[in-house]
């Protein structure tokens, strides 16, 4: 009986490292990235400097619902170049369309204020940081649309990764088929409460993508990759010492970013007379951080 009591007793004190490496794991502080959509935020151009609509051309802010990256880094400075930063995320690829793509079916898609990514601390190297890239791949969004006099509200996906594939999607009941590659630009639309449904693909490279510090440190044009570019207002310092979550926000400006070619000049985006969608890209990044 004495044995087989100390025998319990050594195995209890052997497991016990284990169950406190375990708690210790599950305590570990983790950088969160979330997203949030604001109509307000400045509208910028490619190079980060203020943007009105042009002329000829009319625009709305429309009502996201969700979203989903590419690729997340974090630079230490403006002559940080493209993958040289803190890679914090990069989605799955496939080949299965031919060429390498995004393969959409792994894809995280969230909608504002969930956590798009959660990973350690530990895992990221230390330092101070004081630039966010993100490339995005994939928008779904509410805008309204005009036919015959009457106004529709209907829910836009847009494909702005440089390569996606894509099997099945669906915007509500309507079913897109697609089981091949659609590069940068590829879109469907569907209208709300009504079965009409069409899809396209706009031109690539036409899709704003904010780079403030493109002469430093230029994201290369013929990627297609819509790698949006912000500042923190203070750099992020990581040490390595954490005893806490970094939680990041990414707050994109959606100010007036849906913006079409006008045949009738009322404000209005009327696809059936003609009128093209000349940009669907996102107007800003502001990432700020709690601590």
């Amino acid at each position: 009986m004495k044995k087989r009591y100390f025998i319990l007793l050594l195995l209890l004190a052997i497991a016990i490292p284990f169950f406190s490496c375990s708690e210790d794991k599950a305590d570990e502080p983790m950088l969160i990235v979330k997203f949030q959509f604001d109509p307000s935020q400045a509208r910028l151009n490619n190079l980060g400097q203020p943007s009105t609509i042009a002329p000829g051309n009319a625009a709305q802010s429309p009502i996201f619902n969700a979203i989903s990256a590419h690729y997340l880094e974090m630079a230490p400075n403006a002559n940080t170049q493209l993958g040289a930063g803190a890679i914090l995320y990069h989605a799955p690829e496939t080949n299965l369309g031919g060429a390498n793509a995004i393969d959409f079916s792994k894809s995280k898609v969230v909608s504002q204020g969930e956590t798009f990514i959660k990973i350690p601390l530990s895992q990221i190297t230390a330092g101070s940081y004081e630039w966010m890239r993100v490339s995005l791949s994939y928008q779904n969004y509410q805008i309204n649309v005009r036919n015959a006099g009457v106004d529709y509200a209907g829910t836009l996906a847009s494909f702005v990764g440089f390569n996606t594939y894509i099997k099945t999607f669906t915007i509500g009941n309507a079913i897109f088929p697609v089981n091949e590659n659609r590069a940068q630009g590829y879109w469907a639309f569907a209208l709300n409460d009504n079965p009409y449904s069409t899809s396209g693909q706009a031109p690539a490279g036409t899709t704003t993508v904010p780079n403030p510090i493109e002469a430093t440190s230029p994201i290369p044009r013929n990627l297609n990759s819509c790698v949006v570019t912000g500042k923190f207002a203070s750099n992020l310092v990581i040490n390595g010492n954490e005893t806490k979550d970094v939680v990041v926000t990414l707050s994109l400006s959606i100010n007036n970013s849906f913006e079409w070619q006008e045949i009738t000049a009322d404000g209005k985006y009327e696809p059936s007379i003609g009128e093209n969608v000349v940009d669907m890209g996102l107007r800003g990044l502001l990432p700020t951080y709690v601590k």
